[in-house]
Protein backbone atom coordinates (compact mmCIF):
# COMPACT_ATOMS: atom_id res chain seq x y z
CA UNK A 1 0.00 0.00 0.00
CA UNK A 2 1.40 3.11 -1.21
CA UNK A 3 1.62 6.01 2.14
CA UNK A 4 -0.86 8.74 2.12
CA UNK A 5 1.64 11.60 1.96
CA UNK A 6 4.56 11.75 -0.02
CA UNK A 7 7.82 10.55 2.22
CA UNK A 8 10.71 11.58 -0.70
CA UNK A 9 12.04 14.58 1.23
CA UNK A 10 12.23 13.35 4.51
CA UNK A 11 13.32 10.53 3.62
CA UNK A 12 16.09 12.13 2.41
CA UNK A 13 17.07 13.75 5.09
CA UNK A 14 16.71 11.14 7.34
CA UNK A 15 19.64 8.90 4.24
CA UNK A 16 21.42 12.31 5.40
CA UNK A 17 21.59 11.45 9.27
CA UNK A 18 22.21 8.02 8.61
CA UNK A 19 25.36 8.47 6.89
CA UNK A 20 26.25 11.31 9.22
CA UNK A 21 26.00 8.61 12.08
CA UNK A 22 27.93 6.47 10.20
CA UNK A 23 30.67 8.95 9.83
CA UNK A 24 30.09 9.56 13.17
CA UNK A 25 31.07 5.91 14.54
CA UNK A 26 33.60 5.22 11.97
CA UNK A 27 36.04 8.25 12.84
CA UNK A 28 35.32 7.15 16.64
CA UNK A 29 37.44 3.83 14.88
CA UNK A 30 39.33 4.35 12.42
CA UNK A 31 43.04 5.47 13.44
CA UNK A 32 43.18 6.83 9.93
CA UNK A 33 40.58 9.32 10.11
CA UNK A 34 41.29 10.44 13.45
CA UNK A 35 44.89 11.11 12.47
CA UNK A 36 44.06 13.93 9.94
CA UNK A 37 40.85 14.57 12.05
CA UNK A 38 38.02 13.95 9.01
CA UNK A 39 34.54 15.52 9.93
CA UNK A 40 32.19 12.89 10.09
CA UNK A 41 30.11 14.51 7.31
CA UNK A 42 33.04 14.29 4.82
CA UNK A 43 33.18 10.62 5.69
CA UNK A 44 29.57 10.05 5.27
CA UNK A 45 29.44 12.20 2.40
CA UNK A 46 31.93 9.99 0.51
CA UNK A 47 30.26 6.67 1.49
CA UNK A 48 26.73 8.03 -0.06
CA UNK A 49 28.60 9.37 -3.15
CA UNK A 50 30.07 5.91 -3.71
CA UNK A 51 27.00 4.29 -3.15
CA UNK A 52 24.82 6.81 -5.42
CA UNK A 53 27.08 6.21 -8.21
CA UNK A 54 27.31 2.95 -8.14
CA UNK A 55 23.67 2.40 -7.90
CA UNK A 56 22.97 0.89 -4.55
CA UNK A 57 21.40 3.76 -3.40
CA UNK A 58 18.60 6.28 -4.49
CA UNK A 59 18.73 9.90 -3.38
CA UNK A 60 17.80 12.28 -5.84
CA UNK A 61 20.03 14.53 -7.18
CA UNK A 62 17.90 17.11 -8.03
CA UNK A 63 16.36 17.00 -4.22
CA UNK A 64 20.13 17.20 -2.67
CA UNK A 65 21.08 19.95 -4.75
CA UNK A 66 17.64 21.65 -3.17
CA UNK A 67 18.97 20.85 0.35
CA UNK A 68 22.38 22.20 -0.14
CA UNK A 69 20.88 24.98 -1.41
CA UNK A 70 18.77 25.71 1.36
CA UNK A 71 21.15 24.67 4.22
CA UNK A 72 23.62 27.21 2.94
CA UNK A 73 21.26 30.17 2.99
CA UNK A 74 20.28 28.77 6.39
CA UNK A 75 23.68 28.87 8.03
CA UNK A 76 24.14 32.45 6.62
CA UNK A 77 20.98 33.50 7.96
CA UNK A 78 21.89 31.98 11.51
CA UNK A 79 25.56 33.77 11.25
CA UNK A 80 23.88 37.08 10.51
CA UNK A 81 21.80 35.99 13.71
CA UNK A 82 24.71 34.97 16.10
CA UNK A 83 25.28 37.86 18.57
CA UNK A 84 29.41 38.73 18.96
CA UNK A 85 31.10 35.98 21.08
CA UNK A 86 32.74 38.33 23.67
CA UNK A 87 34.97 36.39 25.01
CA UNK A 88 37.66 37.67 27.86
CA UNK A 89 39.10 40.76 26.51
CA UNK A 90 40.41 38.66 23.55
CA UNK A 91 40.13 41.65 21.38
CA UNK A 92 42.53 43.71 23.48
CA UNK A 93 44.66 40.99 23.42
CA UNK A 94 44.96 40.43 19.69
CA UNK A 95 46.77 44.01 19.15
CA UNK A 96 43.76 46.32 17.49
CA UNK A 97 42.42 44.80 14.61
CA UNK A 98 45.54 43.42 13.05
CA UNK A 99 44.38 39.99 13.35
CA UNK A 100 41.36 39.70 11.98
CA UNK A 101 42.33 42.84 9.81
CA UNK A 102 45.08 40.85 8.09
CA UNK A 103 42.98 37.42 8.23
CA UNK A 104 40.41 39.69 5.55
CA UNK A 105 43.18 41.33 3.83
CA UNK A 106 44.90 37.72 2.90
CA UNK A 107 41.45 36.50 1.74
CA UNK A 108 41.52 39.45 -0.06
CA UNK A 109 44.71 37.92 -1.99
CA UNK A 110 43.61 34.37 -1.94
CA UNK A 111 40.17 34.40 -3.76
CA UNK A 112 42.01 36.33 -6.65
CA UNK A 113 44.76 34.34 -6.91
CA UNK A 114 42.51 31.46 -6.99
CA UNK A 115 40.05 32.61 -9.85
CA UNK A 116 43.18 33.75 -12.03
CA UNK A 117 44.51 30.34 -11.33
CA UNK A 118 41.77 28.67 -12.52
CA UNK A 119 41.13 31.31 -15.60
CA UNK A 120 44.94 31.06 -17.03
CA UNK A 121 44.52 27.26 -16.92
CA UNK A 122 41.12 27.09 -18.49
CA UNK A 123 41.97 29.42 -21.35
CA UNK A 124 45.22 26.61 -21.95
CA UNK A 125 42.93 23.92 -21.98
CA UNK A 126 40.55 25.91 -24.07
CA UNK A 127 43.42 26.63 -26.65
CA UNK A 128 44.16 22.56 -26.47
CA UNK A 129 40.75 22.16 -27.90
CA UNK A 130 39.09 21.49 -24.63
CA UNK A 131 35.16 21.83 -24.59
CA UNK A 132 34.96 23.61 -21.54
CA UNK A 133 32.84 27.34 -20.85
CA UNK A 134 35.15 30.02 -20.21
CA UNK A 135 33.82 29.96 -16.25
CA UNK A 136 35.30 26.01 -15.57
CA UNK A 137 38.02 27.68 -13.93
CA UNK A 138 36.14 30.20 -11.82
CA UNK A 139 34.52 27.40 -9.97
CA UNK A 140 37.44 26.77 -8.16
CA UNK A 141 37.47 30.15 -5.79
CA UNK A 142 33.31 29.45 -5.38
CA UNK A 143 34.38 26.38 -4.06
CA UNK A 144 37.80 26.48 -2.26
CA UNK A 145 37.33 29.82 -0.59
CA UNK A 146 33.46 30.35 -0.71
CA UNK A 147 31.91 26.98 0.16
CA UNK A 148 29.73 24.60 -1.32
CA UNK A 149 26.94 26.63 -1.00
CA UNK A 150 28.01 29.43 -3.51
CA UNK A 151 29.62 26.78 -5.66
CA UNK A 152 26.11 25.48 -6.46
CA UNK A 153 24.31 28.73 -6.21
CA UNK A 154 26.53 30.32 -9.07
CA UNK A 155 27.09 26.50 -11.02
CA UNK A 156 22.71 26.42 -10.77
CA UNK A 157 22.23 29.64 -12.11
CA UNK A 158 24.80 29.32 -14.46
CA UNK A 159 23.09 26.55 -16.40
CA UNK A 160 19.72 28.28 -15.70
CA UNK A 161 20.89 30.95 -17.76
CA UNK A 162 22.21 29.05 -20.56
CA UNK A 163 22.47 24.74 -19.73
CA UNK A 164 24.05 23.93 -22.75
CA UNK A 165 26.75 26.23 -22.25
CA UNK A 166 27.26 25.92 -18.79
CA UNK A 167 26.36 22.43 -18.28
CA UNK A 168 27.43 20.01 -15.68
CA UNK A 169 28.31 23.21 -14.20
CA UNK A 170 26.96 22.51 -10.43
CA UNK A 171 28.98 18.87 -10.14
CA UNK A 172 31.94 20.72 -10.99
CA UNK A 173 32.00 23.39 -8.65
CA UNK A 174 30.27 21.04 -5.34
CA UNK A 175 33.88 18.77 -6.60
CA UNK A 176 36.37 22.05 -6.20
CA UNK A 177 34.43 22.03 -2.98
CA UNK A 178 34.99 18.63 -2.20
CA UNK A 179 38.92 19.15 -3.17
CA UNK A 180 38.94 22.13 -1.06
CA UNK A 181 38.67 20.14 2.27
CA UNK A 182 40.82 17.30 1.03
CA UNK A 183 43.12 20.32 1.30
CA UNK A 184 42.20 21.80 4.55
CA UNK A 185 42.71 18.51 6.44
CA UNK A 186 45.21 16.31 4.37
CA UNK A 187 47.37 19.36 4.10
CA UNK A 188 46.04 21.59 6.74
CA UNK A 189 46.39 18.87 9.83
CA UNK A 190 50.12 17.94 9.06
CA UNK A 191 51.05 21.39 8.41
CA UNK A 192 49.53 22.38 12.12
CA UNK A 193 51.83 19.34 12.97
CA UNK A 194 54.96 20.78 11.77
CA UNK A 195 54.01 24.35 13.19
CA UNK A 196 54.03 22.09 16.41
CA UNK A 197 57.53 20.44 16.20
CA UNK A 198 58.77 23.69 15.01
CA UNK A 199 57.40 25.46 17.90
CA UNK A 200 55.59 28.05 16.44
CA UNK A 201 52.71 27.75 18.51
CA UNK A 202 51.87 28.89 21.79
CA UNK A 203 49.91 26.94 23.45
CA UNK A 204 49.79 23.51 21.95
CA UNK A 205 50.03 20.44 23.65
CA UNK A 206 52.44 17.47 21.80
CA UNK A 207 49.79 15.19 21.99
CA UNK A 208 46.47 15.15 20.35
CA UNK A 209 43.49 14.56 23.36
CA UNK A 210 41.66 11.23 22.45
CA UNK A 211 38.49 12.51 22.32
CA UNK A 212 39.39 15.12 19.99
CA UNK A 213 41.00 12.22 17.88
CA UNK A 214 37.90 9.96 17.69
CA UNK A 215 35.16 13.47 18.11
CA UNK A 216 33.21 12.11 20.92
CA UNK A 217 33.43 13.48 24.15
CA UNK A 218 34.15 10.31 26.76
CA UNK A 219 31.82 9.42 29.58
CA UNK A 220 33.58 10.53 32.14
CA UNK A 221 34.96 13.97 30.46
CA UNK A 222 33.39 17.42 31.38
CA UNK A 223 30.80 18.54 29.13
CA UNK A 224 29.84 21.94 27.72
CA UNK A 225 26.94 23.82 27.91
CA UNK A 226 25.33 23.79 24.32
CA UNK A 227 22.72 26.75 25.43
CA UNK A 228 20.54 28.24 28.00
CA UNK A 229 16.71 28.78 27.69
CA UNK A 230 15.81 32.16 27.26
CA UNK A 231 12.18 31.14 26.84
CA UNK A 232 9.91 29.49 29.56
CA UNK A 233 9.66 26.02 27.81
CA UNK A 234 5.88 26.08 29.23
CA UNK A 235 5.24 28.68 26.19
CA UNK A 236 8.04 27.73 23.78
CA UNK A 237 11.55 26.28 23.71
CA UNK A 238 14.87 28.22 23.42
CA UNK A 239 15.61 26.36 20.35
CA UNK A 240 12.46 26.92 18.43
CA UNK A 241 12.56 30.21 19.23
CA UNK A 242 15.69 30.69 17.73
CA UNK A 243 15.02 28.02 14.46
CA UNK A 244 11.66 30.40 14.40
CA UNK A 245 14.03 33.69 14.01
CA UNK A 246 15.95 31.68 11.47
CA UNK A 247 12.52 30.95 9.32
CA UNK A 248 10.92 34.26 9.56
CA UNK A 249 14.23 35.89 8.03
CA UNK A 250 13.85 33.03 5.38
CA UNK A 251 10.73 33.84 4.60
CA UNK A 252 11.32 37.72 4.58
CA UNK A 253 14.53 37.40 1.95
CA UNK A 254 12.38 35.41 -0.33
CA UNK A 255 10.12 38.04 -0.47
CA UNK A 256 12.87 40.44 -1.07
CA UNK A 257 14.54 38.28 -3.71
CA UNK A 258 11.32 37.78 -5.14
CA UNK A 259 9.93 41.48 -5.33
CA UNK A 260 13.96 42.47 -6.54
CA UNK A 261 14.08 40.05 -9.14
CA UNK A 262 10.62 40.98 -10.64
CA UNK A 263 12.14 44.39 -11.71
CA UNK A 264 14.90 42.88 -13.32
CA UNK A 265 15.89 41.18 -16.66
CA UNK A 266 15.54 37.34 -16.68
CA UNK A 267 19.48 36.64 -16.53
CA UNK A 268 20.37 38.93 -13.78
CA UNK A 269 17.13 37.57 -11.83
CA UNK A 270 18.95 34.16 -12.10
CA UNK A 271 21.98 35.19 -10.96
CA UNK A 272 20.25 36.86 -7.94
CA UNK A 273 18.73 33.88 -7.04
CA UNK A 274 22.53 32.71 -5.98
CA UNK A 275 23.14 35.40 -3.90
CA UNK A 276 20.06 34.54 -1.76
CA UNK A 277 22.94 33.94 1.37
CA UNK A 278 23.90 37.53 1.19
CA UNK A 279 20.86 38.93 0.71
CA UNK A 280 19.54 36.54 3.99
CA UNK A 281 22.82 37.19 6.38
CA UNK A 282 21.92 41.06 5.71
CA UNK A 283 18.29 40.78 6.60
CA UNK A 284 19.40 39.01 9.88
CA UNK A 285 22.17 40.99 10.92
CA UNK A 286 19.61 44.14 10.65
CA UNK A 287 17.08 42.36 12.35
CA UNK A 288 19.93 41.01 14.85
CA UNK A 289 20.22 45.09 15.40
CA UNK A 290 16.22 45.34 15.67
CA UNK A 291 16.07 43.31 18.50
CA UNK A 292 18.88 44.77 20.13
CA UNK A 293 17.53 48.20 19.73
CA UNK A 294 14.44 47.54 21.19
CA UNK A 295 15.61 45.75 24.31
CA UNK A 296 14.86 42.15 23.86
CA UNK A 297 18.11 40.65 22.94
CA UNK A 298 18.74 38.92 25.98
CA UNK A 299 16.13 36.01 24.55
CA UNK A 300 19.70 35.36 22.48
CA UNK A 301 22.13 32.84 23.03
CA UNK A 302 24.63 32.72 21.24
CA UNK A 303 25.08 29.02 21.42
CA UNK A 304 22.15 28.17 20.78
CA UNK A 305 22.47 30.10 17.94
CA UNK A 306 26.03 28.02 17.29
CA UNK A 307 23.88 24.79 17.37
CA UNK A 308 21.69 25.90 14.40
CA UNK A 309 24.70 26.95 12.07
CA UNK A 310 26.51 23.78 13.02
CA UNK A 311 23.29 21.87 12.65
CA UNK A 312 23.12 23.49 8.70
CA UNK A 313 26.46 23.24 8.42
CA UNK A 314 26.74 19.12 8.82
CA UNK A 315 23.69 18.58 6.59
CA UNK A 316 25.28 20.72 4.02
CA UNK A 317 28.73 18.87 3.61
CA UNK A 318 27.26 15.65 3.73
CA UNK A 319 24.69 16.39 1.25
CA UNK A 320 27.68 17.79 -0.72
CA UNK A 321 29.82 15.11 -0.99
CA UNK A 322 27.01 12.92 -2.00
CA UNK A 323 25.31 14.49 -4.78
CA UNK A 324 28.63 14.72 -6.80
CA UNK A 325 28.13 12.43 -10.11
CA UNK A 326 31.77 11.14 -10.74
CA UNK A 327 30.82 10.17 -14.09
CA UNK A 328 30.60 13.79 -15.09
CA UNK A 329 33.82 14.18 -12.86
CA UNK A 330 35.47 11.78 -14.65
CA UNK A 331 34.80 13.68 -18.00
CA UNK A 332 36.51 16.84 -16.63
CA UNK A 333 39.04 15.15 -15.05
CA UNK A 334 42.05 16.11 -16.22
CA UNK A 335 41.28 20.12 -15.83
CA UNK A 336 39.17 19.75 -12.66
CA UNK A 337 42.56 18.24 -10.86
CA UNK A 338 45.45 20.35 -12.98
CA UNK A 339 43.13 23.55 -11.72
CA UNK A 340 42.56 22.13 -8.00
CA UNK A 341 46.19 21.17 -7.17
CA UNK A 342 47.81 24.23 -8.84
CA UNK A 343 44.96 26.23 -6.63
CA UNK A 344 45.39 24.31 -3.39
CA UNK A 345 49.52 24.56 -3.45
CA UNK A 346 49.63 27.92 -4.70
CA UNK A 347 47.17 28.77 -1.61
CA UNK A 348 48.97 27.17 0.40
CA UNK A 349 52.33 28.82 -0.17
CA UNK A 350 50.58 32.58 -0.25
CA UNK A 351 49.12 31.80 3.02
CA UNK A 352 52.06 31.22 4.67
CA UNK A 353 54.58 33.97 2.95
CA UNK A 354 52.05 36.66 3.66
CA UNK A 355 51.13 34.97 6.72
CA UNK A 356 54.23 35.46 8.56
CA UNK A 357 55.13 38.65 7.38
CA UNK A 358 51.18 40.71 8.92
CA UNK A 359 51.20 39.20 12.36
CA UNK A 360 53.95 39.62 14.86
CA UNK A 361 51.71 37.01 17.74
CA UNK A 362 50.23 34.17 17.03
CA UNK A 363 51.45 33.82 14.16
CA UNK A 364 51.29 29.98 13.05
CA UNK A 365 47.48 29.71 14.63
CA UNK A 366 46.05 32.41 12.41
CA UNK A 367 47.89 30.87 9.04
CA UNK A 368 46.36 27.57 9.91
CA UNK A 369 42.78 29.46 10.55
CA UNK A 370 42.68 31.17 7.17
CA UNK A 371 44.35 28.51 5.10
CA UNK A 372 41.28 25.85 6.53
CA UNK A 373 38.95 28.58 5.60
CA UNK A 374 40.00 29.54 2.24
CA UNK A 375 40.50 25.49 1.06
CA UNK A 376 37.44 24.79 3.40
CA UNK A 377 34.82 26.80 5.52
CA UNK A 378 35.22 28.57 8.78
CA UNK A 379 34.53 25.33 10.94
CA UNK A 380 37.47 23.77 9.15
CA UNK A 381 39.69 26.63 9.61
CA UNK A 382 38.71 26.43 13.32
CA UNK A 383 39.26 22.91 14.13
CA UNK A 384 43.31 23.73 12.52
CA UNK A 385 43.00 26.32 15.27
CA UNK A 386 41.83 24.25 17.96
CA UNK A 387 44.85 22.09 17.15
CA UNK A 388 47.27 24.35 17.81
CA UNK A 389 45.22 26.23 20.46
CA UNK A 390 43.24 23.63 22.54
CA UNK A 391 41.54 25.81 24.89
CA UNK A 392 41.03 29.14 22.57
CA UNK A 393 43.42 30.57 24.98
CA UNK A 394 44.68 33.15 21.81
CA UNK A 395 43.01 35.55 19.56
CA UNK A 396 43.24 33.50 16.30
CA UNK A 397 39.83 31.97 16.84
CA UNK A 398 37.73 35.13 17.08
CA UNK A 399 39.88 37.03 15.19
CA UNK A 400 38.37 34.28 12.35
CA UNK A 401 35.02 35.19 13.47
CA UNK A 402 35.88 39.33 13.14
CA UNK A 403 37.17 38.61 9.82
CA UNK A 404 34.55 38.68 7.29
CA UNK A 405 34.51 42.35 8.06
CA UNK A 406 37.17 42.80 6.69
CA UNK A 407 36.52 39.79 3.74
CA UNK A 408 33.48 41.08 2.73
CA UNK A 409 33.82 43.62 0.39
CA UNK A 410 36.34 41.68 -1.67
CA UNK A 411 34.33 38.51 -1.29
CA UNK A 412 31.22 40.84 -2.76
CA UNK A 413 33.37 42.30 -5.44
CA UNK A 414 34.77 38.40 -6.43
CA UNK A 415 31.19 37.15 -6.85
CA UNK A 416 30.41 39.93 -8.77
CA UNK A 417 33.52 39.37 -11.00
CA UNK A 418 33.04 35.29 -11.54
CA UNK A 419 29.78 36.45 -13.10
CA UNK A 420 31.01 39.01 -15.62
CA UNK A 421 31.81 36.95 -18.15
CA UNK A 422 28.27 35.46 -18.34
CA UNK A 423 25.73 38.01 -17.02
CA UNK A 424 28.32 41.36 -19.09
CA UNK A 425 29.83 39.21 -21.98
CA UNK A 426 33.31 40.24 -20.38
CA UNK A 427 36.28 38.39 -22.03
CA UNK A 428 38.39 36.00 -19.69
CA UNK A 429 41.57 38.46 -20.50
CA UNK A 430 39.64 41.41 -19.01
CA UNK A 431 37.86 39.53 -16.20
CA UNK A 432 41.37 38.33 -14.66
CA UNK A 433 42.47 42.17 -15.15
CA UNK A 434 40.12 43.24 -12.47
CA UNK A 435 40.95 40.19 -10.49
CA UNK A 436 44.64 41.22 -10.64
CA UNK A 437 43.59 44.75 -9.89
CA UNK A 438 41.51 43.63 -6.22
CA UNK A 439 44.89 41.15 -5.53
CA UNK A 440 46.86 44.02 -5.96
CA UNK A 441 44.80 46.68 -3.47
CA UNK A 442 44.49 43.81 -0.51
CA UNK A 443 48.60 43.38 -0.74
CA UNK A 444 48.64 47.44 -0.99
CA UNK A 445 45.76 47.59 1.67
CA UNK A 446 48.63 45.43 4.02
CA UNK A 447 51.08 47.71 3.27
CA UNK A 448 49.08 50.75 3.97
CA UNK A 449 47.71 49.72 7.21
CA UNK A 450 51.53 48.83 8.29
CA UNK A 451 50.87 45.05 8.74
CA UNK A 452 53.96 44.12 6.42
CA UNK A 453 57.15 43.33 8.35
CA UNK A 454 60.22 40.53 8.23
CA UNK A 455 58.88 36.98 8.10
CA UNK A 456 58.32 35.86 11.88
CA UNK A 457 59.74 31.98 11.33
Amino acid sequence: MEPIFPFDSFLILGGLAVFLLIGVFLRSKIGFFQRFLIPSCLIGGFIAMTLRNIGLLNLSGNILETFIYHLFNISFISIGLTPPDIVKGKIAKGKKIGGPLGMGLLEGITFPLQAIVGGLITMFFVFLGFKIFPTFGFLSPLGFTEGPGQALSLGKSWEEIAVHTYANATTIGLTFAAIGFFFAFFVGVPLVNWGIKKNLSTYSSKKISLDFQKGLISRNQEKKIAGLQTTHPANIDSLTFHAALVGMIFVITYLFVKTLTSFLPSEIAKTLWGFFFFFGMTIALAVRVLIKKIGLDYLQDIELQKRITGWSVDFLIVATIATIEIPIVLKYVFPITIIAITTGVLTLLVVMYVGKRIWENYTMERIAGIFGTVTGTVPSGLLLIRILDPHFKTPAALDLGLMSIFASPFILIGMVLVNAPVLWGWGLDRTLLAFLVMMVTAILLIKIFGLWGKPKF
